[in-house]
């Protein structure tokens, strides 16, 4: 059986350990290829430092890379027996090359082991919720454009209100997406710190040299403070969760307009019929699932900043085994999100629109402002104009001209859709126009 990395010669009890770690062998392996990067940025410090023969160094470097390569193809296991994915590096290492393996952990905690990992997890992957949310911004975009012209009801207290257009929709989402992507990027900010060598939470009477570890990480800034770097830990996964939730938030609202414009009742938009399910017992049900999903899947991942807040706000400094758990949260809440955008992203390229909406006399009401607005530019005091409009609503009278004269920034005229693309761009300088980073 293989020994832990803090074996004193005595075993944990079987149902205390099961419990303790629960799952986290399994979540640990999504961390694997950053703690071997972890790791030859480590080595290549202390080799550096002098702190390990340079002989030994080039072994243990061409070991990690192989390591690397081996979690890549997904040939890297961790053993029944073994703790955890920092413990599996060491072990394998000791076997190919001997005592030297052991020598990886110097200067080191897992504490900080696993800081580092974490980060780079959080780092890569808010990279990749960067990108995909930019690319659906992008897509929402297009949709505006495609159909600026194109008049919808807008609504208040879920009553008709005054024009919108689709252009203006699609449009709203993808700005507020841009709003988005600015609690990404400070997530991002908040992540890319590099912990390593604040071992324990106290550092290392090791001569380390943590700026040079930072720049082979390509972290962009350090964690100075080594108790600063270990109370980062569930810090880092708040700011990751309000991130998430944010956009969850916005892709959740687009999913519940889109399950209400498909509604018979509305008929703004449609799916065609492949994208939609059917219902056992009725035989017209062309039912939105997908964006019923979305949207269930947003609602839950906005509790995210709550479930961290509630496990870390009351932990003293320090490293605490509670910390544990919030990669029992923030590992699938990645995923999730990841998947969202994805199939939001798909979807929204499917939908339909009705180009005919207005036809319908119910909706002749939604021109009333314009009118009062005619009368006013007409010279007709505004109170008095909009007495007038009003009426002529009680009485039955009222005529639309289903027609808009909006031209101010922003309004179904003038939606300044390339101002939004170069806010985002601005947000992101490092996204191209369809998203994608240089």
């Amino acid at each position: 059986m293989a020994t832990k990395l803090w074996d004193k010669g005595f075993e944990a009890d079987n149902y205390i350990e099961d419990f303790t770690v629960g799952n986290d062998k399994e979540l640990d392996m999504e961390l694997a290829v950053h703690d071997i990067d972890g790791s030859i940025a480590h080595i290549t410090m202390l080799s550096e430092q002098g702190l390990l023969p340079a002989d030994e160094y080039e072994v243990l470097a061409e070991g990690l890379r192989q390591l690397r390569k081996e979690a890549e193809e997904g040939r890297f296991r961790i053993e029944e027996g073994v703790e955890d994915i920092h413990s599996q590096v060491e072990l394998e290492l000791t076997r190919r090359y001997g005592e030297s393996g052991k020598k990886i952990h110097s200067g080191r905690s897992r504490n900080d082991q696993v800081l580092t990992d974490l980060k780079l997890y959080m780092r890569e992957h808010l990279a990749s919720i960067r990108k995909s949310a930019a690319g659906l911004a992008f897509l929402l975009l297009d949709l505006s454009d495609r159909y600026s012209d194109v008049l919808m009801p807008g609504y208040t207290h879920l009553q008709i209100a005054m024009p919108s257009s689709f252009g203006l929709w699609f449009g709203a989402y993808a700005e507020t997406l841009a709003d988005d992507l600015r609690m990404v990027n400070a997530a991002y900010d908040t992540v890319n710190q590099n912990p390593l060598g604040s071992a324990a939470g106290y550092g290392s009477s090791f001569p380390l040299d943590r700026e040079r570890t930072r720049e082979l990480l390509g972290f962009a800034d350090m964690h100075y403070n080594v108790c600063a770097a270990q109370m980062s830990r569930g810090k880092s996964e708040a700011a990751v969760a309000f991130a998430i939730s944010s956009l969850a938030t916005t892709i959740g609202r687009f999913a519940t307009d889109c399950c209400l414009y498909m509604c018979n009742n509305f008929g703004f938009i449609s799916l065609p019929d492949e994208f939609t399910t059917g219902s056992s017992i009725m035989p017209h049900k062309k039912n939105p699932d997908v964006f019923e999903i979305i949207r269930g899947k947003c609602n839950r991942l906005q509790s995210l900043p709550s479930e961290i807040s509630l496990l870390t706000s009351n932990l003293p400094m320090g490293y605490q085994r509670d910390l544990q758990l919030l990669k029992d949260i923030t590992f699938p809440a990645i995923k999730e999100i990841e998947s969202v955008i994805a199939m939001t992203s798909f979807i929204a390229g499917k939908i339909r629109v009705n180009r005919n909406i207005l036809d319908d006399p119910r909706y002749d009401l939604l021109f009333t402002v314009e009118e009062v607005n005619r009368l006013v530019l007409e010279g007709v005091p505004f109170r008095d104009a909009y007495r007038q409009v009003g009426e002529k609503v009680c009485a039955g009278t009222f005529h639309a001209e289903h027609s808009v004269h909006h031209t101010h920034q922003g309004s179904i005229g003038n939606l300044c859709n390339n101002r939004i693309r170069e806010k985002i761009r601005k947000i992101l300088p490092d996204t191209d126009n369809n998203g994608i980073f240089s």
